[in-house]
């Protein structure tokens, strides 16, 4: 499934560039790039899961997460909740220009992938945006939104787009 939707597309660049920049700093352990690829983006990064655990294992520049920030419905504090840090935290993250936990570093990840296909699915923001804070009747009638900090909960709402994507509804 392609994740290719045109949702702020200056942002998506500089996502990608910030990627492509953060991996030629990186250099995987013992691995090279596909052959002929200059750059990594998003979409790329979001469909090579050894390239992801790198990355997760290297730490989001806060630099980066501001970006993609910038792409998902959420809000700060959806952000804070999500990654278990106060909003005071995020801005010394900020301020210090300091990269993620692991943990905190995989929910990032975790929220563009799903960012992105809820985008294919509803084409609108403001449509993902609605669903994700509307109790729904497939994910045991919680809002998709809180279930997002559990990854069992974020392979719930990944399936739950896909199904409504082929149209099959509970």
């Amino acid at each position: 499934m392609s994740f290719m939707v045109q949702y702020k597309p200056t942002t998506r660049k500089k996502i990608d560039k910030e990627i492509s920049i953060l991996f030629k700093e990186l250099k995987p352990a013992g691995r090279s790039l596909v052959s002929g690829q200059n750059k990594i983006t998003l979409d790329y990064l979001l469909s090579d899961k050894m390239l992801l655990i790198s990355l997760i294992r290297h730490g989001i520049p806060y630099q980066l997460y501001e970006l993609i920030q910038e792409i998902t419905p959420l809000n700060e504090k959806d952000w804070s909740d999500l990654l278990d840090l106060s909003t005071k935290s995020l801005q010394r993250y900020r301020n210090a220009g300091q990269a993620f936990e692991s943990f905190q570093s995989e929910k990032i990840l975790e929220m563009a992938e799903v960012t992105l296909m809820g985008l294919d699915v509803f084409g609108e923001m403001e449509k993902f945006r609605l669903w994700l804070n509307t109790p729904n009747y497939a994910l045991g009638n919680y809002n998709p939104i809180y279930l997002l900090k559990d990854s069992y909960g974020k392979e719930m709402i990944m399936g739950e787009l896909v199904r409504i994507n082929y149209g099959i509804l509970a």
